[in-house]
């Protein structure tokens, strides 16, 4: 068994066979992050949890050049990877060309503690979540890895270099700017 580190180093100069190895090895945890995007979005009929990370796969190896430090960077970013792939999905569904509001996809977001959410709705969130990241990219970072990617506090803190605490309080400063902006 490579190191995972090694393989993503050489996936990230272009070796396709590092690439696929990389997620051969990390299909599990890339599962779990599915599965948690899955159970927070609610009831999708289009996608699954292997939907999902294959959708997500096909992207991050569309991605030429993108290297990874180590297996949590590559988890980050998959994580944010699976949320375009949901957003893409709501837009796609909300597309008049396509059926427009006929179906409603519903969000459970413990970000703003409000119950189950519209098509419209995700794409407040996803919006207010673009404005928090052209202020304080850190905390919309913190929000990505937490929320859409189901790291825990002490994961974050590793990718991203700083104490738990600071995550901590990140998340509170985060939860606040969304809660506002949603509510305006």
């Amino acid at each position: 068994m490579t190191d995972i580190t090694q393989l993503l180093q050489a996936a990230g100069q272009g070796d396709r066979t590092a690439a696929d190895e990389v997620v051969a090895q990390l299909y599990g945890e890339l599962q779990r992050l599915a599965r948690q995007r899955m159970r927070l979005s609610g009831e999708m009929t289009l996608l699954d949890t292997t939907a999902l990370v294959h959708e997500a796969w096909l992207r991050l190896a569309g991605g030429h050049g993108q290297s990874f430090p180590d297996r949590r960077h590559f988890l980050s970013y998959a994580a944010r990877v699976m949320r375009n792939v949901v957003i893409d999905l709501v837009r796609a569904r909300r597309a008049e060309r396509r059926g427009g509001d006929q179906q409603e996809l519903t969000l459970n977001t413990a970000i703003v503690e409000l119950g189950p959410q519209s098509d419209e709705n995700i794409l407040r969130v996803h919006e207010a979540l673009d404005e928090l990241a052209d202020m304080e990219p850190r905390l919309a970072h913190v929000v990505e890895m937490r929320y859409f990617g189901g790291l825990l506090e002490h994961e974050i803190a590793q990718v991203l270099g700083v104490t738990e605490r600071t995550v901590q309080r990140d998340w509170q400063k985060a939860r606040l700017f969304l809660s506002i902006s949603l509510k305006n």
